[in-house]
């Protein structure tokens, strides 16, 4: 790369890249020196230039060996880890499947006792209908029994000539006979023929002693057909007989029709009516526990 001197003259050449034109001839002495002394500079710059790389090239490599083995390193913490995580992913997959599992068992099991819940509620529904059901068959059976008891009275009473009521008596042998004919069409549960009976003597005269029990009797036939609507209508003509003994008996029986009707607001009206106006009546404690019955269905 560098010829200092040659045979009388100098040539200094800086790399092949130099141009000729720039190859200086020196004759004389200072001229030498002066290209000796740059020679010397230009070799010592290349030379420490040259050390310059390879410092850095040593750096760099200790650097690039440094991350390989910070690369190394996190490689094998890689190997290390990697299946520790893996597991641990799948062991929580796993879990969660688990409690999915769990919570659809939960659920069904909680689907199963609302459904169970909604059957008894139907079940309890249905026996509190069944038990309203059989108190009013109930009801209506005590009601024939006091109502044979009483007409069977009422026949024994007139046999024996007792008067029935405190009203002076108008009754004519004729209305007495129609009167315990028709009776005895009721207590044969022969309704049709009692209607005909009772509607001819209530008809006929109003003001017989008779009358007011002819007419009650009257609406306890509809009642006991289940006519209820037009019982009730004959049951209310009963308090337009002045000094009558049938009006609790009246009372009741209108509450009971509506009850039976299913009209239960009306039937509360009506047995309400009864304790207020016939606290002194036989049907003053079925009246109250018919009430009860009402309030707590």
């Amino acid at each position: 790369m560098i010829n200092l001197f040659d045979a009388g003259f100098t040539k200094v050449k800086f790399g092949a890249d130099l141009p000729n034109k720039m190859e200086p001839i020196m004759t004389n002495h200072s001229t030498r020196c002066l290209a000796f002394l740059f020679s010397c500079i230009i070799l010592s710059s290349f030379l420490f230039g040259e050390k310059d790389s390879d410092r850095e090239l040593r750096r760099l490599n200790a650097k690039i060996d440094r991350i390989r083995v910070q690369v190394d390193s996190l490689e094998l913490d890689n190997q290390i880890l990697l299946p520790e995580l893996m597991s641990a992913f799948k062991q929580a997959v796993k879990s969660k499947t688990q409690q999915d599992s769990i919570t659809l068992v939960i659920l069904k099991r909680i689907n199963t006792l609302s459904n169970k819940i909604s059957v008894l509620e139907n079940q309890s529904n249905y026996m509190d209908s069944t038990a309203l059901e059989i108190f009013n068959k109930l009801l209506l059976v005590e009601n024939k029994i006091v109502t044979l008891t009483n007409s069977y009275n009422e026949m024994a009473m007139l046999k024996s000539g007792e008067p029935i009521s405190d009203e002076p008596k108008f009754n004519s042998a004729q209305y007495k006979q129609t009167y315990m004919k028709s009776l005895g069409h009721f207590q044969n549960q022969e309704f049709d023929e009692a209607i005909i009976g009772f509607d001819e003597l209530v008809s006929a005269d109003a003001t017989n002693s008779l009358a007011d029990n002819s007419q009650y009797w009257l609406a306890e036939c509809f009642y006991s057909q289940k006519k209820f609507k037009r019982a009730i209508a004959e049951f209310e003509k009963v308090f337009t007989y002045a000094g009558t003994d049938k009006d609790d008996d009246a009372q009741l029986k209108i509450g009971l029709s509506f009850q039976s009707m299913g009209n239960i607001a009306k039937a509360r009206a009506e047995f309400q009516r009864m304790i207020d106006y016939f606290p002194g009546s036989e049907y003053y404690p079925k009246a109250k526990e018919s009430l009860k019955q009402l309030s707590i269905n």
